[in-house]
């Protein structure tokens, strides 16, 4: 039997009339809130408010916890002298290797295992980790982060990236590994690549944001405004150089709801966990490696052999040879690391912003291998020139201001 199409929409009319009822729309709260939030009028200095907020909860929480609490009351008051006191023969090279320097008063300076190893995994940047993904979560499943991707996608579509590149760049302060995973969101192979290299050259994580925050707290607004304007440069650049496409942003805005309690801190814990898993180990591998590399006199033959280069062209000591080695393996051992070298206040801005740049840590380095092997040559081969032309850059700008 063929029915007509008049029949059709006659059976399709009688089915809505006894299925569909029909209200009257109420704008909640949620709702006003929702369309304040994505309209760039207001919406942007919400944002700016928002990301105000953020850092501002995380550097006092980490200076409050660390600085002026118990960490560094804990490690260098009781953890440092107790290992000087039972170890035998500060001069062996165990001694070195295990618990530092025996002259250094401490953790930082001391600069063994167990003493700057676990104190800058456990007693600095782990206070940091958990607040800032504690805020993280509750961003996310507040319903918040979709719409800072709207807001965020005019700007990011200049550097050949749309909206929803945010998450990544935001999980990237807390830890890069995620955040290279994160940017399989992004449409094309154009946008992961930008993002993916991005990443690596200048977002520092939050375990380097806590290292800043403690050795060089007075001195992270203005590391921050040079990777932020490195960001924004390189990103241009790139989006000009490599061909692809940039797609419009889509994406489904949920409404504001309180985050579920347990789900914040299920998400928490395992996070939490992951860093610890992959976080510690490093640290104490890299500080085992940078010790055995300055007993066997490697680090300082390096120095030697780049000194014209990191003098001259970069401005920095060539005793930054050794941070770096060691960001191949945590960056925030070599920001540690740095602060114990002798320099002056451009030297440490110019310092600090080179590890971050350098090439990415052993785990963020893993992670974009499994991405594609050409990806990562090709992103590789994008840092290195980055760091020669950025880092003299920053140099130049130093003689220019008079300061380097």
């Amino acid at each position: 039997m063929v029915i007509s199409s008049d029949a059709r929409w006659e059976m399709v009319d009688a089915i809505t009339r006894q299925t569909v009822t029909y209200g009257t729309y109420k704008q909640t709260l949620g709702d006003v809130l929702g369309d304040l939030t994505v309209k760039p009028l207001t919406g942007i200095p919400v944002a700016v408010a928002a990301l105000y907020a953020f850092w501002s909860i995380f550097t006092s929480f980490a200076g409050t916890l660390v600085t002026d609490g118990f960490m560094v009351k804990l490690f260098d008051g009781y953890w440092l002298p107790w290992l000087q006191s039972v170890w035998p023969d500060p001069t062996s090279w165990h001694y070195f290797i295990f618990v530092g320097n025996p002259a250094a008063d401490t953790c930082f300076e001391a600069f063994g295992m167990l003493t700057s190893g676990l104190f800058v995994s456990i007693g600095v940047v782990l206070p940091a980790v958990f607040v800032f993904y504690l805020m993280m979560t509750i961003l996310e499943d507040s319903g918040y982060l979709p719409r800072l991707a709207v807001l965020m996608d005019s700007v990011l579509h200049r550097i050949g990236l749309h909206g929803y590149a945010i998450v990544p760049a935001i999980l990237g302060l807390g830890c890069n590994v995620p955040a290279v995973t994160a940017t399989r969101i992004l449409e094309t192979k154009k946008q992961r690549f930008i993002m993916m290299t991005l990443l690596a050259l200048f977002i520092p994580c939050g375990a380097q944001l806590g290292i800043m925050m403690s050795v060089l707290p007075d001195l992270v607004g203005v590391v921050m405004l040079c990777l932020v304007v490195g960001f924004v440069i390189f990103g241009f650049v790139l989006n000009k150089v490599i061909p692809g496409e940039n797609p419009e942003i889509l994406v489904d805005v949920p409404p504001y709801h309180w985050p579920v309690k347990e789900y914040v801190a299920k998400k928490l814990w395992n996070r939490t966990k992951g860093f610890l898993k992959e976080a510690v180990p490093f640290v104490l591998f890299g500080v085992l490696v940078v010790n055995l590399l300055y007993l066997g006199g490697v680090i300082q033959g390096l120095a030697d052999l780049l000194e014209p280069v990191f003098v001259t062209w970069f401005g920095v000591p060539k005793e930054t040879v050794g941070p770096l080695i060691a960001a191949f393996l945590r960056k925030d051992l070599a920001i540690a690391q740095l602060s114990t070298i002798p320099m002056t206040t451009y030297q440490t801005v110019a310092s600090v912003v080179l590890v971050t740049i350098y090439f990415p840590c052993v785990a963020t380095f893993v992670v974009m291998l499994r991405e594609g092997w050409k990806q990562l040559i090709a992103a590789i081969a994008v840092l290195f020139v980055v760091v020669f032309i950025y880092g003299g850059i920053i140099h130049a700008v130093g003689i220019l201001l008079g300061v380097a």
